[in-house]
């Protein structure tokens, strides 16, 4: 049996701990070998900037706010509401963006499996939203 990882508890951070390649704010929830967690929040009234991701998956979860998210994969193409208790995915390749479209900042959880490699990860795009 191969070496086992022990287990943790975190809290979510106060501050962000980095900026994600399109913008938002990134708390880092847990990463293991295979995946990871994070908390993302994008101020009132803002816009992120549409990227792709080369290998990473993700599923997102609102927790708090109202939002849209634009995305395109090859010929389909749709704007999701985004609010608390709507679900999305991202696979790989699909090209994506988001906004803040309510009074407060909107924020959600964020699972990336594998997990995140690095700045490299992120492609920009072109913008849906200017």
């Amino acid at each position: 049996m191969g070496k086992t990882q022990g287990f943790r508890t975190r809290r979510l951070p106060r501050e962000y701990d980095e900026l994600a390649p399109d913008g938002s704010e990134i708390r880092v929830l847990m990463r293991t070998s295979r995946g990871q967690l994070t908390h993302c929040t994008l101020p009132l009234h803002e816009t992120s900037d549409a990227i792709y991701h080369r290998t990473v998956e993700e599923i997102w979860y609102c927790i708090r706010g109202r939002g849209e998210v634009w995305r395109r994969q090859g010929d389909r193409e749709e704007v999701t509401e985004f609010k608390p208790e709507v679900c999305i995915s991202v696979p790989p390749g699909t090209r994506f963006q988001f906004r803040n479209t309510g009074e407060e900042p909107l924020e959600f959880i964020i699972a990336t499996v594998p997990r995140w490699p690095g700045y490299q990860e992120a492609v920009k795009t072109e913008r849906f939203w200017a």
